[in-house]
């Protein structure tokens, strides 16, 4: 029996040695990652590319996501990574990365809401609060005699004195500059006409600057007060020369119990000059000064021997006195504070009224008739009282036709006037 030889069957695959098979898979592994190198790519037409899978390395990506001039990235196998660099590289173009691209928010265009500035170091403004009825008062004032600067008060404490007052509401202080003829600063009038620059008393040469300067400071006033006006008594350093030289009017002063007064005559030339240029030197020396201020001592009293009307005469000083002051510092005031209108004309000769003064107060010391003094006082610049009347502040600090209040403290102690009328104040607004 013949033998026939038996004809293979399929694709003859499993006739194809392994070492074949691993030869072209290897070679077409290899092809794939030398594909750049080789230039494969440059065959296949760009359109085609990023079809193929095979040829191209990168996956298909969404180009409008990424930046338009990114750089191809370089194989990590192409160079060691522990390749060390030199110690001062130069700059290198690296491929910068992918940044990730998100959407920018869409802003509204609501109404813009501003808010304050934490950090601003702008002064946030507060509104002030409401003034109280004293507060209200243009002037609450307060006097202080002459002699409070002797002593040799210091600096400090009259600095210090005037920030206690304004502590207590007052927004003035009426400090004596001059009584019994003479002058508590020194004065080259008073050492002409009478042989020495001052009071005997001892005072510091620049109180009165150094009073002036911390109550500016402080959004206060000084007014100078002129105490005793025309009229001295027998302590004057200058009544011996008074008698001497006949500048006395004839009689004695008896305006106030106790006291003995005499009238200095500004009817003689010489004694109207006196005051006349006292008051002009006053204001040149102490230009800051807010105000001057003169009482009932400027005046005659009803009752001297004689049946003489002083009156016009009186008036005719006044104006002269007033207007050279003016000359000399037109800025400030000239205040008057005395009896009302009627008592002033008849008992003092003192017609006011006609005196051209920038202010008028009422002096109001004494309760007899107080309220006629009172309705006068509503028709003027204000009122001054002692502080024997503090059971009246009530109803003249609610008073709003009462512009302003004085105080003058009778009893020598114008501390404890100011706390006692501030604590009174006080308690009545509560």
């Amino acid at each position: 029996m013949s033998y026939k030889k038996k004809e293979p069957s399929g694709c003859g695959c499993l006739q194809i040695p392994i070492s074949v098979i691993v030869l072209f898979l290897g070679g077409g592994i290899w092809l794939f990652i030398q594909r750049d190198n080789l230039g494969i790519s440059k065959l296949i037409p760009n359109s085609e590319q990023l079809n193929i899978p095979f040829i191209s390395s990168k996956p298909t990506q969404d180009n409008s996501k990424l930046p338009s001039n990114s750089t191809p990235v370089v194989s990590s196998k192409s160079k060691p990574l522990t390749q060390k660099l030199p110690a001062n590289p130069a700059p290198i173009a690296s491929p910068k990365p992918t940044p990730k691209v998100t959407p920018t928010p869409t802003i509204s265009q609501s109404p813009e809401i501003k808010t304050p500035n934490k950090t601003s170091n702008k002064p946030v403004a507060v509104k002030p609060a409401p003034k109280t009825p004293w507060e209200k008062k243009e002037i609450r004032g307060i006097y202080l005699s002459r002699y409070q600067v002797t002593n040799n008060a210091s600096e400090q404490m009259i600095r210090r004195r005037v920030r206690y007052y304004k502590s207590k509401g007052f927004n003035t202080i009426i400090h004596g500059v001059w009584g019994n003829a003479c002058t508590m600063y020194k004065s080259e009038v008073m050492q002409k006409t009478l042989g020495f620059k001052s009071c005997p008393n001892l005072f510091r040469d620049k109180w009165l600057e150094w009073l002036i300067d911390e109550a500016h400071k402080q959004g206060m006033e000084i007014h100078a007060y002129f105490e005793k006006g025309i009229k001295i008594d027998k302590n004057s350093p200058i009544f011996d020369l008074a008698v001497e030289k006949r500048w006395i009017v004839p009689g004695v002063d008896k305006t106030y119990a106790g006291i003995d007064h005499y009238v200095l005559d500004v009817e003689i030339p010489e004694v109207a000059n006196f005051f006349r240029d006292i008051l002009a030197e006053f204001v040149t020396k102490y230009p800051k000064i807010d105000a001057v201020q003169w009482d009932d001592y400027l005046g005659y009293h009803a009752e001297l021997p004689g049946k003489v009307n002083r009156t016009d005469k009186l008036t005719k000083f006044t104006q002269q006195m007033i207007t050279a002051m003016k000359q000399a510092n037109p800025s400030v005031s000239f205040d008057i504070c005395h009896h009302n209108p009627y008592w002033a004309k008849r008992y003092f000769a003192a017609d006011y009224q006609k005196w051209k003064v920038d202010r008028i107060f009422i002096q109001a010391y004494n309760e007899k008739g107080f309220q006629d003094e009172l309705n006068y006082a509503k028709k003027v610049d204000g009122i001054a009282i002692s502080d024997k009347q503090f059971h009246r502040v009530a109803e003249l600090v609610k008073n709003k036709e009462i512009k302003s209040i004085l105080v003058f403290p009778i009893a020598g102690k114008p501390e404890e006037t100011a706390s006692r009328l501030n604590e009174l104040i006080a308690k009545k607004e509560q």
